[in-house]
């Protein structure tokens, strides 16, 4: 996900209730693991690991996690590099999302190492508030790879890892010009869904020169579903996007393509929507098989649910990270980009903050200005802060009646809603 915003206009009100005994608990222990979350901030990001390939990352984390002390269920899920620790027993279940799947060709341009970093700082902050008190509860760290591509945590999902939670927690770093000044981040964030599919035209080959009458054009059906998704961008909404790649045109230029390849995303800002706007992307599709003769086959790929953030959860962090010192900014503004964490926030009360990290003018997510804005001290230290406020809000999901119940109703509040607006 990238280009996050804020909006200073429309704080969401709710007190944090931590005492500040458990705040000095949380900030200590955090604080306390200085050392080690350095080195996997820094192991993670010089070893870029592309999606479901992150072999590195799944075996530095379970092995610092498991020096620390916790019990860790590797390859979870039946994902290679997925993982699972916990700590506690009984009450509510609060969890931290660590991603750390990187881009292809330009490493860490969306800072997952520092997600990875600020999730697990948050998880041994709870788990010291655990430690220090009486109270029931149950605090997880979940390692999803592969939210770049493939849609990880919707595998996740669907292996039933978010089940029993009643938080779900993760913060974003982004350029540190997306946020107006005097704020680190932002709490109330929203984005975009994605659909994927992937289409292949079937022509006849024959030779260019020799007899061409006899072939049918696979790359000429590629070209005309091109130009015709591009005349269509005018009609769609100014919050839609459409994207496309040729996978495959053809080998030769005196041979007719027989075989032609493309990958598209379409965005809106909901399921719905941008299952409708590639409805609207197929015909082009269909229209172009049709004109050439070819045949056209579609497969579709994991959809990203736009994000759902729950309201009671963003209050809560703004509350906090103005009592470390540390203050946010709220917004409603759905962001451009996409992330499969929307998909939880389908099925449990979910926050994906934003933070700002100083970067070189120009620099944005999924950029190699980003990779070594990601990479450096001050990155780490504000990842460390955001680490600070999401354990204040974890340790208070599980330790305030009257806050969780507050986000388990925000929660069926927004579900009703968007149930409502499918019919």
């Amino acid at each position: 996900m990238t280009q996050i915003t804020s909006n200073l206009s429309s704080p969401l009100q709710t007190p944090g209730q931590q005492t500040g005994c458990t705040l000095d608990v949380i900030v200590h222990a955090i604080d306390a693991h200085d050392k080690e979350l350095q080195l996997i901030n820094e192991q993670i990001h010089k070893n870029p690991e592309l999606a479901f390939e992150e072999f590195k990352a799944h075996d530095n984390i379970t092995t610092l996690l498991e020096d620390l002390g916790f019990s860790v269920t590797k390859h979870a899920y039946g994902l290679a590099t997925a993982f699972v620790a916990e700590y506690g027993s009984g009450g509510r279940v609060v969890a931290f999302n660590a991603e750390y799947d990187a881009l292809p060709g330009i490493g860490h341009a969306c800072g997952h190492n520092l997600i990875a970093t600020s999730s697990i700082g948050a998880f041994l902050g709870v788990v010291a508030a655990l430690k220090a008190s009486t109270l029931p509860g149950r605090v997880r760290l979940i390692g999803t790879p592969a939210e770049e591509d493939g849609g990880g945590k919707i595998k996740l999902i669907e292996a039933g890892a978010y089940e029993d939670v009643d938080a779900c927690l993760m913060v974003h770093p982004a350029a540190h010009k997306r946020f107006p000044d005097g704020v680190t981040g932002v709490s109330y964030v929203t984005s975009n869904a994605i659909v994927k599919f992937r289409a292949r035209f079937t022509g006849k080959p024959a030779h260019a020169a020799g007899a061409p009458w006899q072939g049918i054009n696979a790359l000429d059906a590629v070209c005309l579903s091109y130009n015709g998704v591009s005349m269509l961008r005018q009609q769609i909404q100014p919050h839609e996007r459409i994207h496309g790649v040729i996978v495959e045109g053809g080998t030769k230029p005196n041979v007719i393509t027989a075989s032609g390849t493309v990958d598209y995303f379409c965005r809106s800002t909901s399921l719905e929507e941008a299952e409708a706007l590639k409805d609207r992307v197929i015909k082009c599709f269909d229209g172009a098989a049709i004109a050439t003769g070819c045949s056209v086959e579609y497969e579709t790929r994991e959809a990203y649910a736009d994000l759902r953030p729950n309201k009671a959860l963003c209050a809560n962090y703004d509350s906090a990270m103005a009592t470390l010192g540390f203050p946010v900014a709220s917004s409603g503004a759905t962001q451009p980009g996409s992330t499969d964490m929307g998909n939880v926030t389908y099925v449990c009360p979910g926050f994906h903050g934003g933070f700002a990290v100083p970067a070189d003018p120009g620099a944005f997510n999924h950029t190699p200005s980003f990779t070594k804005a990601a990479g450096t001290s001050k990155a780490y230290e504000l990842a460390i802060n955001t680490a600070k406020g999401m354990a204040v809000v974890g340790w208070n999901v599980l330790s305030d009646d009257s806050l969780a119940e507050r986000v388990r109703i925000d929660f069926e509040e927004d579900k009703k809603m968007r149930e409502a607006s499918r019919r």
